[in-house]
């Protein structure tokens, strides 16, 4: 995917019983031309597929679509064996992995898998120190060592496969100054979007801690989740009174995303359900099939 393209997917967090109704969803936004979907990746609840495995199994059933695990709980996944996992599945799928990072959010269960508790300021600088490993990891060369605060290999072969992008769950000052330093995305957390406050305050970090490390932050996507309702009729309020999207016609939707995109720089959307669940297959086509294009061509022409 181009720095400059616009990307569309869908998200969803599914669970053992739910395994029929992903593949056909994902199956279907493959047919449809989406560009990605995304699973969650919270491996202390028994119930929900490991993200990892769910993703390589469903990436060998599509034939365009990225994979994205939105985002890996890295705490949980060492590094060294992520970069790994990605390498492997982009191999395997011909490219088509995003590699999501967060620092982890739930510390009272990620402990409870086992994992040493670390301190949030820990957390972030362990979670820079993992995406600079898997690249390190990445790409072919001489063999890696690294020796870090948290992680450290020693005399380690790179995989003769690129990194994917990498685009993080950055939430506070440090983490998102960490996403401008070395990552190629950030996907802004709680769903904010463009015109929130959380945006607004948290992107000039990015930009600066990229501008500082000599990187464009021009090339930094923003890509959001995006919850909400589409309505075969249009909405009286597409927002709610504390500003936060609500959805509306694909009409509405098209007007919205195209000035995402043109008026705040935007470069993606990965589609809920308004209560943050996946989306259904209705829904989901008419995000692909109407919404994605309309867009597309209205930034484009």
């Amino acid at each position: 995917m181009s720095a400059h393209d616009v990307v569309f997917g869908f998200g969803t967090h599914p669970g053992i019983d739910d395994i029929p109704g992903l593949l056909r969803t994902v199956q279907q936004g493959d047919r449809d031309g989406l560009d990605h979907f995304s699973l969650s990746d919270h491996p202390y609840l028994g119930g929900r597929l490991d993200a990892y495995a769910t993703l390589g199994f469903v990436l060998g059933s599509t034939r365009h679509i990225a994979g994205l695990v939105n985002v890996t709980n890295v705490p949980t996944r060492p590094p060294a064996m992520l970069a790994r996992t990605v390498t492997s599945l982009s191999a395997l799928s011909g490219g088509r992995v995003v590699l999501g990072v967060g620092a982890g959010g739930l510390w009272d269960r990620i402990a409870d898998m086992g994992v040493p508790r670390l301190s949030p300021g820990a957390a972030v600088d362990a979670f820079e120190e993992a995406i600079t490993l898997v690249r390190l990891l990445s790409g072919g060369g001489p063999p890696v060592t690294f020796e870090g605060a948290h992680y450290q290999v020693r005399q380690i072969e790179p995989a003769p496969v690129a990194a994917p992008p990498v685009w993080t769950g950055s939430v506070g000052p440090k983490s998102l100054a960490a996403t401008g330093r070395v990552a190629d995305g950030w996907i802004p957390g709680h769903a904010a979007d463009w015109l929130s406050e959380r945006y607004r305050t948290s992107r000039p970090i990015i930009d600066e801690a990229a501008a500082s490390a000599g990187r464009d932050p021009g090339e930094i996507r923003t890509i959001y989740n995006l919850p909400g309702r589409i309505t075969d009729r249009p909405l009286p309020a597409t927002r709610d009174d504390d500003g936060r999207w609500l959805g509306g016609s694909a009409a509405q939707w098209i007007e919205e995303l195209t000035g995402a995109v043109l008026e705040h720089g935007a470069s993606g959307f990965t589609l809920f359900s308004a209560d943050h669940g996946a989306a259904d297959d209705t829904v989901l086509a008419r995000w692909a099939q109407e919404i994605a294009p309309a867009v597309r061509e209205a930034v484009t022409s």
